[in-house]
């Protein structure tokens, strides 16, 4: 890892581990009810692992606090701004493209804003988040496709699409120019109630 993303891994760790303490959890209790190995959750906690958004999503879920709590830092006042390039790069592509974690509210109906890129040739594929999720993308610019279920959808600069994020889904850049796209993310019931086993996967 490099040292920006060391330095973040390092935060959602401690913020992982203040959070399990506060509900009186052992690492096996919140592996449980994450759906993720005890290893897993211990190198999280450590932050020698940059976990991926589906391990942190199941993580906060279980916690029932929403991922801009691991992500963020604790806010004092109910205004916060993040400023350009500090946002939380928590998606990487494989062809250079990055989802960035810019805004989001706390439970129990958390709201995520993300930045996304996708270079030509990425794509992210995501499982179905929990009953209720859902998603709001507008392109900026380039041209990409949002498969939800088994209907693909084409998007080109200026379009949006809103659609239910507890099917499966993916954003797709097939062209040959970079898609920049914001993503908004509504969790509704976030803490409210145990996450059921069918419920565990996220992205």
């Amino acid at each position: 890892m490099d040292e920006i993303t060391a330095s973040l891994a390092s935060a959602i760790g401690a913020r992982v581990k203040n959070e399990r303490q506060s509900k009186g959890w052992t690492l096996d209790q919140l592996a449980d009810a994450a759906g993720v190995s005890r290893r897993g959750i211990v190198n999280v906690e450590q932050g020698v692992t940059n976990p991926s958004v589906g391990i942190l999503l199941r993580i906060s879920d279980a916690l029932g606090v929403g991922l801009p709590a691991l992500v963020e830092p604790p806010q004092p006042k109910p205004v916060k701004v993040t400023r350009q390039g500090h946002g939380a790069v928590l998606w990487k592509g494989g062809c250079g493209g990055r989802g960035v974690f810019v805004a989001g509210t706390r439970p129990p109906n958390v709201v995520e804003l993300w930045e996304w890129t996708l270079e030509p040739g990425d794509s992210h594929e995501s499982e179905a988040h929990t009953p209720g999720t859902m998603e709001l993308i507008q392109l900026h610019e380039g041209a990409m496709s949002v498969t939800v279920g088994s209907e693909t959808h084409e998007l080109e600069a200026g379009d949006a699409v809103s659609f239910p994020g507890d099917e499966d889904h993916s954003y797709v850049n097939g062209g040959a120019a970079r898609a920049w796209f914001s993503l908004c993310v509504f969790e509704p019931g976030v803490g409210a109630a145990p996450r059921t086993e069918e419920s565990h996967a996220w992205p």
